[in-house]
């Protein structure tokens, strides 16, 4: 399995708000594809400026076809009208999963 976490700054919390739709629409198409177990964006409550991501992808295949999809194409397009202040976006190789504590 495979891991993407990590998160996306803007400078003002207003940006998260105009990227809205563009996020939704994003979910709403990678949750359909292939190998796509969780996909998820979530607005921190600390800091509005920050939107936290999460996804789980059932092999490294199904995360490089997804890079290549029409909506992933659109997404990037739409971040690049944010004003991100920050990225840090990281894949983990998880191959032992288990409870916690």
């Amino acid at each position: 399995m495979i891991i993407v976490a990590g998160e996306i700054k803007v400078a003002d919390a207003g940006e998260v708000e105009k990227a809205r739709d563009v996020l939704n629409t994003m979910v709403a198409a990678t949750v359909k594809e292939a190998g796509c177990i969780t996909y998820s964006f979530a607005q921190d409550i600390a800091d509005p400026c920050v939107v936290r991501i999460f996804e789980r992808w059932e092999n490294q295949a199904a995360l490089d076809a997804h890079m290549e999809t029409p909506h992933m194409a659109a997404f990037r397009e739409a971040a690049g009208s944010l004003n991100v202040v920050g990225l840090d976006v990281k894949s983990y190789d998880a191959a032992e999963l288990g409870p916690v504590g």
